[in-house]
């Protein structure tokens, strides 16, 4: 199953969302990760972040959702957050399609503590959502259920 996390930029949500899903996921299971209006870099402190977790940060770069019109999802997951006013992204196509808003870390004004702490809560919010999707039986679950499924998860 190849999963998409898709946000804005593709420099912080998307990225931490990528990289720490392949982190804990099985053999079976990919995510990859775009962005509406990608950066063109990932924010230091997303790579920072993840090496802190001794999470990989091989491979990760900003891109357009474009990069994946030959290999399409199974499931595209948005993670921009919609309360702040931000305009998630749409991806065109037949993946499933859920959403798992997050507040963006790199908004977050204070000292490098209260900045760190961020990164590390959005992380953590990530891993929990993360470890919740795989651990469903997806040989148990149609289409519509597994919809269901991932719209709970937001919740988490």
């Amino acid at each position: 199953m190849k999963v998409l996390f898709m946000c804005t930029a593709n420099s912080c949500r998307s990225i931490l969302s990528e990289a720490m899903f392949n982190h804990i996921a099985p053999a079976g299971f990919l995510a990859v990760s775009a962005g509406s209006f990608p950066k063109g870099h990932v924010l230091p402190r997303s790579l920072t972040t993840l090496q802190e977790a001794g999470i990989s940060t091989e491979g990760l770069s900003s891109k357009g959702n474009d990069a994946f019109e030959g290999n399409p999802p199974d499931v595209v997951i948005t993670v921009c957050d919609k309360a702040a006013g931000e305009a998630c992204p749409v991806y065109f196509g037949p993946a499933l399609k859920g959403h798992w808003g997050l507040d963006d870390p790199s908004d977050v004004a204070g000292s490098e503590a209260e900045i760190t702490a961020a990164f590390h809560a959005t992380l953590a919010r990530i891993e929990v959502r993360c470890r919740a999707f795989l651990a469903l039986p997806f040989s148990d679950l149609g289409r519509d259920e597994l919809k269901c499924e991932i719209d709970r998860i937001s919740g988490l």
